[in-house]
């Protein structure tokens, strides 16, 4: 997940994750996906034991380097290396689009949860991810005087995966339909509590930023909560 500096992230991000993070009290909260530990940092702030968990020993070790009283640990989402019930919170801060068994690291994330416990998940909107054909990081379309006429989705339903870049790392984005993140935390038995589309919440950014995530809406969130 991105720094501070990041801004399409934490501008429209942050405060929904974090007012949903408070609502829910946790006592400690896992990070499934952490990058370079800027949530966890944000979490700890206000109180929680947090521990964050990434595969990709760059990330960790800058993590580790801006809290060394953190607990990070090196492992994938598909295979969480903490026993069950182990966590009141389980977060996922735009880490879903880059796991590949997805579907194996959401079961992962229920089973580490305690009962009564939540998981938050924010994740791009699919429709964001199902680029046509010859259209890379941006799906916008312009029209001959460069201003963006609309937003282009093409071959939603069809699962396929596209390289990106994160501060000189590669990744491995997916895209899925949203009913695919929608249907294994229901076929898990986790309940649905919270469900947004963030949209700009205050003034300020790069140019056009408010008005292209007013648009557009890119990300979603999703509040589960696991039964007593």
């Amino acid at each position: 997940m991105g720094e501070a500096g990041d801004y399409s992230r934490t501008h429209i991000l942050d405060a929904p994750m974090l007012s949903r993070v408070q609502k829910a009290g946790p006592l400690n909260a896992l990070d499934v996906g952490c990058g370079e530990g800027r949530f966890c940092r944000m979490m700890s702030a206000h109180g929680i034991q947090t521990t964050g968990i990434d595969p990709t020993p760059q990330f960790l070790k800058t993590a580790m380097g801006k809290d060394t009283a953190g607990t990070y640990v090196q492992a994938r989402g598909e295979d969480i290396p903490f026993e069950e019930a182990s966590f009141d919170l389980v977060v996922s801060y735009l880490s879903l689009i880059d796991i590949e068994g997805f579907e194996e690291a959401l079961a992962e994330m229920a089973r580490v949860l305690r009962p009564g416990g939540q998981l938050l998940i924010a994740n791009l909107n699919s429709f964001i991810t199902a680029l046509p054909d010859g259209v890379q990081n941006s799906g916008w379309i312009e029209d001959e005087s460069g201003q963006r006429t609309h937003y282009g989705v093409d071959n939603y339903m069809k699962r396929r995966e596209a390289w990106t870049e994160w501060r000189g790392i590669k990744v491995l984005n997916y895209h899925r339909p949203l009913r695919d993140y929608m249907r294994v935390p229901l076929k898990l038995g986790l309940n649905l509590i919270d469900f947004e589309e963030p949209s700009p919440w205050r003034k300020g950014g790069p140019d056009g930023f408010e008005r292209d995530h007013s648009r557009v809406p890119f990300f979603v969130i999703t509040n589960w909560q696991k039964p007593d």
